[in-house]
């Protein structure tokens, strides 16, 4: 016989707010990051060998300009990164 269990969590005021905001500083993180990927490859796009010598921003590179971004945790813009990652990485492989 499996039993199973139903949790159900109500974050208080507080880290509703939290919470919502560390989804838009991802967001705003994740579209940044992307726009800059789209500008260098527009920039480069010609030249291959110049294209995958570029580096691209990180998040701290964005929590130097937008200081509102220290107010949510490190590691959920770190994730932002490696979602993006991901993708190009999927979309690289699609396109073989």
């Amino acid at each position: 016989m499996n039993k199973a269990f139903k949790y159900r969590l109500y974050p208080s005021a507080e880290q509703e707010i939290l919470i919502n905001k560390t989804f838009g500083c991802v967001r705003f993180v994740y579209n940044r990051m992307l726009a800059n990927r789209k500008e260098i490859y527009e920039q480069f796009r010609d030249d291959k060998e110049a294209l995958k010598k570029q580096k691209y921003l990180l998040p701290a590179d964005f929590k130097k300009a937008f200081e509102w971004l220290k107010e949510v945790d490190s590691l959920a813009l770190a994730n932002a990164q490696l979602n993006l990652e991901t993708a190009y990485r999927a979309s690289s492989e699609i396109n073989l």
